[in-house]
């Protein structure tokens, strides 16, 4: 079941409209799915290159891309798992720099977790030509929403990594994102932020709090680990 779409803002640094239609785009690129037999028939969906199911699916992914101490957090519990040193450099990356505080925009927890307001950016990204929207259910109850990326949309993704240097900061972290959220559906990616206690006990319509302190702590046991064993 996706949100509802009230729209119910979050305290902090705004994003701008370019800023989340950007954002949003390389997301659906890079996480959409092919599509069925019978989407790939309709006339609406004749030059979609590929689906995200579900707001909730977008909406985590965005989570992490918006949130970069809990992405640094979610890097470390990966780390702790298998022991892949490129994890550990990647929250390491973030967390030694000021990016969990100048590249923090924050969201509110929903009753699907992490939510903000994406319908200004999807219009943008709509009216553009460069994604379809669809929903799913009833008049009275829409069940989901699907964003369909189109044929203009991934050249103008391809046009944003090749000539726009300003944006290069999302095209790396979405890829990191992607990477790390991996084939995982939205419920099952809600499941593992609520793991995170800071996340979970937000009240609901409350802006979920930073984590970063608790991440340079975990960051640095880990450090304090490694260097005790000889391989720091």
């Amino acid at each position: 079941m996706d949100h509802d779409g009230a729209d119910i803002g979050a305290e902090g640094p705004p994003t701008s409209r370019e800023q989340d239609a950007v954002r949003i785009l390389l997301l659906i690129d890079g996480a959409c799915e092919p599509l069925t037999s019978t989407e790939q028939a309709l006339p609406a969906l004749d030059r979609a290159l590929g689906v995200v199911r579900s707001q909730v699916k977008l909406q985590k992914l965005d989570f992490w891309l918006r949130n970069p101490d809990f992405l640094a957090n979610e890097l470390l519990n990966g780390y702790e798992r298998t022991a892949e040193p490129e994890l550990l450099e990647h929250a390491a990356a973030i967390l030694d720099s000021e990016e969990p505080e100048v590249r923090r925009y924050p969201m509110l927890r929903h009753h699907f977790g992490a939510y903000a307001w994406l319908d200004d950016a999807l219009a943008v990204l709509r009216s553009a030509g460069l994604i379809v929207r669809q929903r799913r259910g009833t008049i009275d109850r829409v069940r989901q929403h699907d964003y369909y990326l189109l044929e203009r949309g991934r050249h103008v993704v391809q046009e944003i990594i090749r000539e726009e240097p300003t944006f290069a900061y999302y095209v790396d972290r979405v890829a990191l994102v992607l990477a790390l959220a991996g084939d995982k559906r939205g419920t099952e990616l809600k499941d593992i932020q609520y793991r995170i206690p800071e996340y979970a006990q937000t009240p609901r319509g409350q802006v979920i709090r930073s984590i970063s302190a608790k991440a340079r702590e975990r960051l640095a046991a880990v450090r304090e680990q490694l260097s005790a064993q000889g391989r720091g």
